[in-house]
């Protein structure tokens, strides 16, 4: 792999590229049932990609197949945890050694900046591969305290077959956080990437099988998810399924599985994330600079966005002073081909209108707008949006209450620590969120009294590998993303009760 990113080694990348643009089932890519295809688009440019094969319920059956004759087989639910592992091991490294083709692929068809993608995303998936492997034999089985004429073992079994629905804003790393581990802990999978973003996810797939994995282990079905996302939630053949999107359609998957075989559900759905910054800050600088990376990350098309900044009134014309003057100076926006540029195109161009309206609706309510709130290159013929910060606005806001999903900040002001922690807490979601104080008193008390599955104090971020990801109320259900506990999800837990004589 390139060790730095140019514009020269992104030119002759872009020239070598190949589009795995057919579905991989059974360790082959293979075109549709149907015949039918459909249009992936840049969209930094408006232009058509390639054609991608237009799964359905036909070809997700026919996947259903190959991937529990390949779990009863046992070519990988029964393959010695040693050998699992070094699989998955040289699956990551492949990963890395392709890592500036998939970082190219996941900027042309996401619009994410390159630097992102080369920098954080490709070597995160990587990593998250490589950590979920070195757990494979890591983990024991139990035997539990019982009289001494029993022995009584637990042991935990994968679940079977897993079908994971991806979403479109970090395609290559949800492929990790799903795969690392569903794969790690034996089950055969069924990946259903975002229909905006599949390029990446089917040349992964690739890469597992030149890696080792077994044809019928990883299948991977581009497609609608009307038909395709559908057919997966309501496959009876299917065990488990994890999905990452709105919480609209999370709730379809609980729907489908009730309609169903009652196939397990982890869901990991929308956000509305705050940022709670209270009077003791020493370091108003570096708070800005995380007030911004919160908000307009990947243009702010990420569920744990801190789209809500709640200030103390006595701070926020300071702090908004410096975070308007370090989004002029640090955050360009552009071509996500230029590895200079931190902010790229919406992915497309109906997401596009659905953000420029949330604007147009925070203007129409009166809240101040401080800076952007415009379309710009659209010369280019891309789907760019400037990044936005209202002041003024309210619990009643319309861009306080609902998911926007784009580069949107609304900006509240507080009196009172209950002030703040009931601001925070005003909402449907509760995925993640922010705090900055300098008194330990505090912190404890305000991360404590915050409903939200991951708390970061005096940063953004999500952790790492090592801590569990998911939300509590309307953000999450049935399990979480990251960690070691996320094999267990991916697993049934039997009981061996053995009488001695």
């Amino acid at each position: 792999m390139a060790n730095t990113l140019t514009q020269e080694n992104i030119a002759q990348q872009i020239e070598r590229l190949e589009y795995r643009n057919l579905a991989f089932i059974d360790g082959q890519f293979v075109p549709a049932r149907s015949g039918k295809t459909f249009a992936t688009l840049n969209p930094a440019t408006g232009e058509v990609i390639t054609q991608l094969a237009a799964c359905d319920a036909e070809d997700v059956d026919i996947a259903a197949k190959a991937a529990r004759r390949a779990f009863e087989a046992g070519v990988w639910s029964k393959m010695a945890p040693a050998e699992r592992k070094a699989i998955m091991q040289r699956f990551a490294d492949l990963i890395e050694e392709n890592c500036l083709e998939l970082a190219v692929l996941e900027a042309i068809e996401a619009g994410k900046p390159i630097s992102e993608c080369f920098n954080v995303d490709i070597p995160d998936t990587a990593n998250t591969i490589r950590w979920h492997a070195e757990a494979i034999d890591k983990l024991n089985d139990a035997v539990t305290p019982t009289e001494s004429s029993v022995l009584s073992i637990v042991t935990r079994e994968p679940i079977g077959v897993v079908g994971a629905v991806l979403p479109w804003n970090f395609p290559a790393m949800m492929v990790g956080w799903k795969l690392g581990p569903a794969l790690a802990t034996g089950n055969s999978v069924i990946l259903k990437p975002a229909k905006l973003t599949s390029l990446s996810t089917t040349r992964l797939a690739e890469l597992a099988f030149e890696a080792g994995v077994p044809a019928g282990v990883l299948n991977v079905l581009p497609g609608m998810g009307s038909t395709a996302g559908k057919a997966i939630g309501m496959h009876p053949d299917i065990d488990l399924v994890g999905f990452t999107g709105s919480t609209e359609v999370g709730r379809m998957f609980l729907e489908y599985s009730a309609a169903s075989n009652l196939k397990e559900v982890l869901l990991e759905c929308g956000g509305k994330n705050p940022q709670v910054v209270m009077p003791d800050i020493h370091d108003i600088k570096t708070v800005a600079s995380n007030v911004l990376a919160a908000a307009f990350w990947n243009m702010g098309e990420n569920c744990s966005a801190g789209s809500r900044l709640i200030v103390h009134r006595s701070i926020k014309d300071a702090l908004l002073k410096e975070v308007l003057a370090q989004l002029e100076s640090d955050w360009k926006l552009g071509d996500p081909l230029d590895p200079e540029v931190n902010l790229g195109a919406l992915v497309e161009e109906a997401h596009m209108e659905k953000v420029l309206s949330y604007i147009a609706t925070a203007k129409k309510e009166g809240l101040t707008l401080l800076t952007g709130g415009e379309r710009v290159r659209k010369e280019s013929g891309g789907y760019f949006v400037q990044p936005t910060i209202f002041d003024d606005a309210t619990p009643e806001s319309t861009i306080v209450r609902e998911e926007i999903f784009g580069p949107v900040l609304a900006v509240m002001a507080f009196d009172t620590e209950e002030e703040a922690i009931a601001l925070a807490n005003d909402t449907c979601y509760g995925l993640a969120a922010s705090l900055w104080s300098n008194d330990l008193n505090t912190v404890h008390r305000m991360s404590s009294a915050i409903r939200a599955g991951t708390v970061t104090v005096n940063c953004f971020g999500e952790g790492d590998i090592t801590t569990p990801f998911g939300g509590f109320k309307q953000s999450g259900f049935g399990g979480r993303d990251k960690s070691i506990y996320a094999h267990d999800q991916y697993c049934e837990l039997k009981t061996t009760w053995i009488k001695l004589t």
